[in-house]
């Protein structure tokens, strides 16, 4: 009876398995849909006044605070990358949207520093959770302080991406250079959305294939976030324990392939709040972790950059590298050198050691980096 029982439980559970791997595929292809037609809507959109809608972020602080201020708001720099991939498909600029996926990756942080809320009752379990909350900011703070000076003023970033992508200029439609096996599958779709709007004019149409384009992109990687948690949270949290103790290095290739499976570097590393929080880690081992995390999480964009097609297709490839380009280099320099590894350490504890002591620090410190900062740059670039 009792072996009835079980093979009966797990031939469901294959089978709610087999539905979510389904749903999970469905959710991908979704996505690429929809950065197709954030891209399709944005050339319809714009035409010939491309040039004064990217008047707005011209500035290069100001993109950074676009994408800063987006992804707080929208709470996944995969989402936010998505988006920005769809619009330099649709002709955005790969200079403007440098800038704006750099932003992303500090705009994603926000979610640790509240999941550090929930330690409050506690002084030293709170100290210790907003120091692993925060060392992701000051590490991606950090690494946009140094390297955004050096792509305005080089173009670093801009230039490896662009060798890496060259050898695929002469294949016209990116798609894996040959292989344009998605455009078939994402065009249908496109054109039943696209077909009506035109009724109602260009511009029209255009705004609003964009809106519907980034609610798509937003609920995709919403759904798909949550079917991987459930398909593999157990797995990265195999993963997560044996990585632990295990040298930096193994970290940082352990948070990448954890926020891979659970497709948010967000969940990777509020993750590691509570575990900091209640003393079981400290602060320095999870650090290489959430470095991990800012690897992993490009996955999703470089993906979406698989869905576009046309004149613009090799630079939506080109502006995902720059996000995987940017993460590595910041990770390889910042902690391969000594002195500019404990700057993260060193920040994270410093502004524990003023909240316990005055709470309202908290507050502030989320205010002034995701909401004054980012409001008084673009204020002023404007």
């Amino acid at each position: 009876m009792n072996n009835q029982a079980s093979s009966v439980s797990g031939v469901s559970a294959g089978k709610t398995s087999w539905l979510r791997w389904a749903n999970l595929a469905f959710m991908l292809y979704l996505l690429l849909v929809s950065v197709s037609m954030v891209g399709s809507g944005f050339k319809m959109a714009s035409g010939e006044h491309a040039k004064t809608l990217f008047d707005f972020a011209s500035h290069p602080v100001a993109g950074l605070m676009i994408g800063l201020v987006a992804t707080a708001l929208i709470q996944s720099s995969s989402t936010v990358t998505s988006i920005i991939v769809g619009l330099v498909a649709g002709g955005l600029p790969v200079g403007i949207a440098i800038p704006m996926v750099m932003g992303a990756n500090i705009g994603t942080t926000v979610t640790n520093t509240l999941v550090s809320l929930g330690h409050l009752r506690c002084k030293e379990e709170f100290k210790r959770a907003f120091a692993s909350a925060t060392v992701h900011d000051f590490f991606n703070l950090l690494a946009v302080f140094i390297f955004l000076p050096l792509e305005m003023m080089f173009g670093i970033f801009g230039k490896l991406s662009a060798w890496l992508v060259a050898p695929l200029m002469g294949t016209g439609d990116l798609n894996m250079g040959a292989f344009n096996f998605i455009k078939p599958m994402t065009k249908p779709l496109i054109g039943m959305v696209q077909e009506p709007l035109t009724a109602f004019g260009p511009i029209v149409a255009g705004v609003s294939m964009i809106i519907l384009g980034i609610a798509t992109i937003i609920i995709s990687i919403t759904i798909m976030g949550k079917l991987m948690k459930s398909l593999m949270v157990g797995r990265a949290r195999e993963i997560l324990k044996n990585a632990i103790g295990r040298g930096p290095l193994h970290g940082i290739f352990s948070g990448s392939v954890v926020t891979i499976l659970v497709q948010s570097s967000s969940t990777t590393t509020s993750l590691m709040v509570p575990l900091v929080g209640s003393g079981v880690l400290k602060v320095r081992d999870v650090y290489p972790f959430t470095l991990g995390a800012n690897i992993g999480t490009c996955i999703t964009a470089l993906l979406a950059a698989t869905a576009v097609t046309g004149e613009f297709a090799i630079f939506a490839l080109q502006i995902a590298l720059v996000h995987l380009l940017f993460n590595i280099a910041a990770t390889v320099f910042i902690f391969g050198i000594p002195f500019l590894r404990e700057l993260p350490l060193k920040g994270a504890d410093w502004i524990s050691t003023m909240a316990i002591k005055n709470k309202s620090v908290v507050a502030g410190y989320l205010v002034a980096v995701f909401v004054l900062m980012p409001g008084a740059v673009i204020a002023l670039t404007s």
